[in-house]
């Protein structure tokens, strides 16, 4: 490919690995997908030519990649059964990328990858590219192949769309790891009064099963999520059922288990100290990933 061989193009590529996934992840809301960008975007690199900048063509290449799936992608969310989650990624490890700080951990949470759908493809890549990888204007308009201004145009039009929805995730990590254990313990062992002090009046919950093993439709309001979760314990897989807190995108939340198997994952978001969204995936091929890395 280059001067410097073909085995030094490889190592050069592998380096980029880690941080072309975090960016397609954040692009897509799929690790699956994430990963088939990764590699479309190694096929591409070793049958280029001389690259000058490795770093600024692979960007510009698994950008545009993955602006091409969200078109196809966002007609497969709006026909999907019942409501549409993120993969979830446990982020313990740094599969994302580094999370140390608020910012870094906001632009993987679930919550902000929900937020994203709002955008169009443009929006969104403008708006992960500057917040979440602090590319300039400049590179950014480099990237997607826009003047300077139209980038910033569309930067300030993502945050408004984001906007007043957008949450501070993970400003204090031990309040929120103490609600999940909290929350895990009244979940599991139906515990309905225990919950009942945990929820906000205005909680909601999501089940994203792919419309096959769980609510199609958000469960809205204190009572109505109460009779929705606390049902859990009282069946009879629960006795089975194993769990354990880990950091999943970047947050606090409950991995469940049965018979070895993952079978969910349990993300809550808190507001003022109570849990005002929980948000459960029990799809199997959405879980694949984060099984995948547990072993």
């Amino acid at each position: 490919m280059d001067l410097l061989g073909e085995g030094a193009s490889v190592a050069v590529f592998e380096e980029q690995r880690p941080r072309l996934f975090g960016l397609a992840y954040r692009l897509l809301g799929s690790a699956a997908e994430a990963e088939d960008m990764v590699q479309e975007t190694f096929l591409r690199w070793r049958g280029a030519g001389p690259v000058d900048v490795p770093a600024a063509w692979l960007t510009r290449v698994i950008t545009n990649l993955c602006l091409n799936e969200l078109a196809s992608a966002r007609r497969r969310w709006e026909s999907y059964a019942g409501p549409w989650l993120p993969e979830p990624v446990l982020t313990g490890d740094g599969a994302l990328g580094p999370l140390e700080t608020v910012e870094q951990r906001e632009s993987v949470s679930l919550g902000l990858l929900i937020l994203l759908e709002r955008l169009s493809p443009a929006e969104r890549a403008v708006f992960v590219l500057r917040d979440a990888f602090g590319h300039s204007h400049a590179e950014i308009g480099d990237v997607l192949g826009l003047d300077e201004a139209h980038s910033r145009q569309l930067h300030r039009r993502a945050r408004g769309h984001v906007g007043e929805a957008r949450k501070r995730f993970g400003a204090d990590r031990e309040q929120h790891r103490r609600v999940v254990e909290r929350f895990l313990a009244a979940t599991v062992h139906g515990d309905v009064a225990g919950l009942e002090r945990l929820l906000s009046a205005d909680v909601v919950a999501w089940a994203d099963g792919g419309g096959s093993t769980a609510a199609r439709r958000p469960v809205s309001g204190r009572e109505r999520v109460l009779r929705y979760l606390g049902g859990f314990g009282l069946r009879p897989e629960a006795a089975a059922v194993t769990a354990v807190i880990a950091e999943v995108n970047g947050e606090y939340a409950m991995l469940l288990r049965h018979e070895g198997e993952l079978r969910a994952v349990m993300a809550v978001e808190i507001d003022d100290g109570r849990i005002s969204a929980v948000r459960t995936l029990v799809n199997p091929a959405k879980l694949a990933f984060a099984a995948a890395q547990l072993m």
